[in-house]
């Protein structure tokens, strides 16, 4: 199948993308679409590379087109004659370098093939995902089968010690008999002799049968344990570890419940049929009995089984997290936090007959300056059904608290391994006894590693920490994981960002944003799976602005200010200005994109199309939004009365299309307030706000990043309503004398650094920035004393 015609049959997601490609100038897309067979086979490569070839190719071109528009012109379709005329005029420049087109040719074909690739990934990672959901369907179907198995084993066993008693009583009732009869007869006693023993070799031939099968249950039940313990619960334990740095995975105990209580039972009941055996034994053994020389090995076997599964049965079932914390794992000294254990060997005679104590490990690591704890509060509980609403054995812990115990000097063996308070990893332990039909075991549950801060504003830093380990280690209770810390391979972190937004906000980014990001962190790159981000650089670099930092900024107002319309899509994001441009520059005028703020952290802004006085597209950008602002005036209603003072003082909304083409109030409508114009309660708070904006259209925000067409990150000169650049301003003293006869509520605000066109957070790249722009001198602050009355005063109405 052709590639254009492939291209045309892929869903939404990559026809945006196409889109996109063709936004560029350099081969208009309808001219792709009604060429498309004779441009495929072509050798353009060749035609880059040879420039009399190219010439050829060119004139082919030319006369290609003109038969395309001779076809327009029988069908009567004016609007597309006039655009092929167009096109081929655009292609007159490439009469002297006609190799320059065609290598534009090729790249065009070379990106559609990149599209077509990541569209074949995705359906094979889709079907990989199908099938590993069937795998895990056909691994508990056959856990399923085997537990079945075991069941139907233990039942059969039942029964053959049943039949293995009824013949030992006949034994014994024939052979009471031959002893009291007396018989003298030698023929007789001998016959009866002989029915004897057949009835014992049956005897002991249906022993050792019996045995047998109950070495076969106990492998099918060892069989089962190790698929529980080493297996599934091993791999609930990783989906626990993921769930709490945001993964939607299922934690739900009640089904390892079932598998762990029914093989405890089958093992149980296995320890009474050894009992039974004992019995049997009692009355009747002969030499060599096989009972008595197997049983206390099979005592052994059962009794290790038995240990294994309920050692790993005790577990955490939701690890330890404060009421306002930022997540679980992050405790705070002397502030209440709560955590649940459970038992997932379920037998209701042990309900409130089994004590859990909670403590904090007395066997530290020797590093100098670690620090240690105490439990304090109610730090003993029954293990009971009533706290839990599935009826399972829990131990509900509410009201802990930890205590830092006065520190020691320093001894012998202390390492000079340096950690921060937020890097330092402490586990939470839970001791029981399990004891039931004579059998007892200690039993010891432990919680992830958290991390214990003593203020608030440690708790940014001490998250970063929880989810670095939980989304690397696979060693649950590595405290000294901080001390050589790996990187994150980009596939892995990149998902974590994405659960970050899904666990807030319930919506987490898509391929494109987190593309975006790891553009961002790595620069271009051909495969960013094969990328890795380090730990000094997601929460650790020398000043107090990190990614973590500036994503979570991002994050914490998304949530508390914007998640209706973040969750209904509305909101680009992650995105360059140089892609901004590129979105935008080829859309009609009024269209709009909301994206975060690269410099200001927690700031969103949006860019929109206008055009100059040659009918050439303009994009402007407004000065970031931050809490100052959100918290006063819901971002909806900021989009749907922003307004800016055109010529002559009048007032003119410029926002008109949400990218790519919904209307504003299509995109919005729903979430505004049902007064309007001047009965909108936010309407003179708006009517107050002052921002940056240029005199004249002449102010020019240079970006410090490179061109990458590739990318799609090409910055060119742009003409900034507010400059991002302005902070770069060489006479800050010009505007200091306004803001000063002028302050508001928000002016705050726009005080704050402003927007700049680097790359997605400052330190991740050594770019210098440009030097400030001598336009810079034009650019003022309207204030309201200076418009007439009838306007707004600034740059909303």
């Amino acid at each position: 199948m052709a590639q254009w015609e492939r291209l045309r049959q892929l869903s939404a997601v990559y026809w945006q993308q196409l889109h996109e490609l063709y936004d560029r100038d350099g081969l208009p897309m309808d001219v792709r679409h009604y060429l498309s067979a004779w441009i495929e086979k072509q050798e353009w490569q060749r035609a880059a590379r040879d420039n009399d070839f190219a010439m050829v190719l060119y004139q082919v071109l030319l006369q290609n087109l003109d038969i395309q528009h001779s076809r327009f012109v029988q069908e009567e379709s004016f609007l597309q004659q006039h655009n092929i005329r167009r096109y081929k005029q655009s292609f007159q420049r490439y009469q002297d370098e006609p190799y320059v087109l065609a290598s534009t040719i090729q790249w065009f074909l070379d990106k559609e093939k990149e599209i077509l690739a990541s569209a074949e990934l995705s359906e094979q990672v889709q079907l990989l995902q199908v099938e590993q959901e069937a795998m895990e369907t056909t691994c508990q179907q056959e856990l399923q089968r085997k537990m079945a198995g075991l069941r139907n084993d233990v039942q059969c066993l039942e029964h053959a010690i049943i039949c293995l008693e009824e013949q030992q009583d006949e034994f014994d009732f024939k052979f009471q008999t031959y002893k009291m009869e007396a018989v003298t007869d030698e023929a007789k006693k001998n016959e009866r002799k002989k029915i004897l023993q057949s009835l014992v070799n049956n005897l002991n031939d249906n022993r050792k049968s019996t045995l047998a099968d109950l070495n076969k249950l106990l492998d099918r039940a060892e069989d089962l344990i190790d698929l529980l313990v080493r297996k599934e619960l091993v791999d609930w334990q990783r989906r626990q570890q993921r769930s709490c740095i945001g993964a939607p995975d299922n934690v739900c105990l009640d089904q390892l419940e079932k598998w762990f209580t029914c093989v405890a039972m089958c093992l149980f009941q296995v320890r009474e049929f050894l009992n039974k055996l004992d019995e049997l034994v009692g009355k009747m053994t002969y030499e060599n009995d096989p009972i008595k020389a197997q049983k206390p090995a099979l005592n052994k076997r059962v009794y290790a089984l038995l240990e294994d599964l309920l050692k790993s049965s005790f577990v955490v079932e939701t690890q330890p997290s404060m009421p306002q914390g930022k997540g679980p794992l992050v405790l705070r000294t002397n502030v209440q936090f709560s955590v649940k254990t459970r038992l997932l060997v379920k037998f209701p005679e042990l309900n409130h007959s089994m004590k859990v104590n909670v403590s904090m490990s007395r066997e530290t690591p020797q590093i100098k300056g670690y620090r240690r704890f105490n439990v304090l509060g109610t730090a003993t509980k029954d293990l009971n059904m009533a706290e839990s609403l599935s009826g399972g054995m829990v131990a509900d812990f509410r009201h802990l608290s930890l205590k830092e115990q006065k520190s020691g000097g320093s001894g012998k063996g202390i390492s000079e391994i340096s950690l921060s308070v937020t890097e330092e990893l402490h586990i939470i332990y839970f001791n029981t006894v399990f004891e039931l039909k004579g059998f007892s075991v200690e039993l010891q549950a432990s919680s992830l590693p958290v991390v214990i801060i003593s203020n608030s504003s440690q708790q940014q830093s001490a998250w970063a920490s929880i989810l670095w380990f939980n989304m690397l280690s696979l060693d649950p209770k590595d405290i000294m994981f901080f001390a050589t810390v790996p990187a994150a391979p980009w596939p892995q972190f990149g998902e974590m960002l994405s659960w970050q937004f899904l666990s807030a906000t319930k919506r987490g980014l898509d391929d494109d944003q987190r593309k975006m990001i790891a553009h961002k962190l790595f620069g271009k790159q051909q495969n960013y799976d094969i990328c890795q981000v380090t730990w000094s650089k997601f929460s650790k670099e020398n000043g107090p602005e990190t990614f973590w930092v500036w994503f979570d900024g991002i994050l914490v107002m998304v949530k508390t200010y914007l998640e209706n319309i973040w969750k209904e899509g509305l909101i680009m994001g992650f995105v360059s200005r140089g892609k901004e441009k590129l979105l935008l520059k080829k859309k009609k005028r009024g269209t709009f994109l909301l994206r975060f703020s690269e410099s200001v952290v927690g700031g969103i802004t949006f860019s929109w199309v206008e055009m100059d006085s040659a009918g050439e597209p303009d994009i402007k950008t407004v000065q970031p939004f931050t809490k100052t602002d959100l918290c006063q005036i819901p971002f909806h209603e900021i989009i749907r009365n922003f307004q800016i003072l055109e010529a002559e003082n009048v007032p003119e909304s410029p926002l008109l299309f949400l990218y790519p083409d919904t209307p504003k109030d299509e995109a919005f409508g729903k979430w505004y307030n049902e007064k309007s114009g001047d009965e909108n309660p936010y309407k003179k708070y708006i009517k107050t706000k002052l921002m940056f904006v240029s005199k004249e259209n002449t102010l020019e925000a240079r970006s410090p990043m490179s061109c990458d067409m590739t990318q799609g990150d090409c910055p060119e000169p742009m003409n900034g309503l507010y400059g991002e650049a302005a902070e770069q301003e060489d006479e800050p003293h010009l505007l200091q004398p306004q803001l000063e006869t002028f302050q508001d509520p928000m002016l705050s605000s726009a005080l704050e650094p402003l927007e700049d066109d680097g790359l997605l957070y400052p330190s991740f790249t050594d770019s210098d920035f440009i030097q400030p722009d001598p336009f810079l001198t034009d650019f003022n602050i309207l204030a309201p004393s200076l418009l007439p009355a009838q306007t707004c005063g600034g740059i909303f109405q």
